[in-house]
């Protein structure tokens, strides 16, 4: 049976950010995924290729029914075995929507044939993170299909996290990342070797903040279902941190209306950094090089009062 989109929007209109995490057969995708769901404090989905691979903590685990985990701390694993729109039904079935929802791809998918799945209803794509391992990169006895794959899916990564460092010597780090370089030059690289990552590096995965296409302030309009308004609130900058809170404060005086979601690249006097707001949650992050834009008015979906 064909999947179908369900008619309206879950959540009323929410849109839930979604991280693809891809990489090739053995690079480290479960061992990473399972790291965020031990360091973050936030209520994460997490959509699994086999649910029991996820070696969470027994006593964090809630409860269990069928294929789906769920942990005490809101996090929820639910198995992709049924497919991408069986695991997104269960997730859009909770009557709270997650903060955001990672999806783990097969080591043989390649991201650009799935991103798509990212504007499902509900949802909203993050950006793709893709593991790879040092040495796969540096493999010379690779299948020359296998390394046409590996390099198809890195070419599609908005951040590299690069594993087994802890394994290999300098010069073939360097090597590693010099690959890298030549195949994904846009996309940070994060050190994913088992003792040698930063503290936090992980949670990169979960503020990518929509930084694809060089439109970092994109926001996606109503769908033909939606009971939602979008409206430009300009910003007088440059604005200090306090400045900022100041005018997310506003909001609902400029609309007149609950905020669902709210976007913009906003000069600061450190640098432009992109604001964004989802429900009751607020995030300020300076902008990567490669994201440089020029500051925008701020895009707010709201909810009419009269609704």
């Amino acid at each position: 049976m064909a999947y179908q989109e369900p008619e309206f929007l879950p959540w009323d209109g929410r849109r839930v950010p979604i991280t693809f995490v891809g990489g090739y057969l053995g690079a480290g995708k479960t061992t990473a995924i399972n790291e965020i769901l031990h360091e973050t404090d936030r209520p994460i989905a997490v959509i699994v290729n086999d649910v029991g691979a996820i070696n969470v903590d027994a006593a964090l685990v809630k409860r269990r029914h069928g294929d789906t985990l769920e942990l005490t701390d809101g996090c929820v694993c639910c198995s992709a075995v049924d497919g991408f729109g069986a695991a997104f039904d269960q997730i859009r079935a909770r009557p709270e929507p997650p903060d955001h929802v990672i999806v783990e791809l097969s080591g043989v998918a390649e991201p650009a044939n799935v991103v798509p799945w990212g504007s499902s209803a509900g949802f909203l794509l993050d950006g793709v993170v893709v593991v790879a391992a040092v040495d796969q990169l540096l493999d010379a006895t690779m299948p020359e299909w296998i390394r046409i794959h590996l390099e198809r899916q890195l070419a599609e990564a908005d951040l590299v996290v690069l594993t087994k460092t802890d394994l290999a010597d300098a010069a073939a780090i360097e090597a590693a990342r010099a690959r890298l370089g030549d195949i994904a030059p846009t996309a940070p690289i994060v050190d994913g070797g088992r003792g040698r990552r930063e503290a936090g590096a992980l949670g990169r995965f979960l503020a990518l903040g929509g930084h694809r296409s060089g439109d970092a302030a994109r926001v996606p309009g109503p769908t033909l279902f939606d009971l939602h308004e979008v409206n430009s609130v300009p910003v007088d900058g440059p604005l200090d941190r306090a400045g900022i809170e100041a005018l997310l404060d506003s909001l609902p005086r400029h609309i007149g209306g609950h905020i669902a979601r709210a976007k913009g690249v906003i000069q600061t006097p450190d640098g432009p950094v992109l604001v964004q707001v989802v429900g009751q949650r607020r995030e300020v992050t300076p902008l990567l090089p490669r994201e440089f834009q020029d500051p925008t008015d701020l895009v707010v979906i709201s909810v009419s009062a009269g609704v």
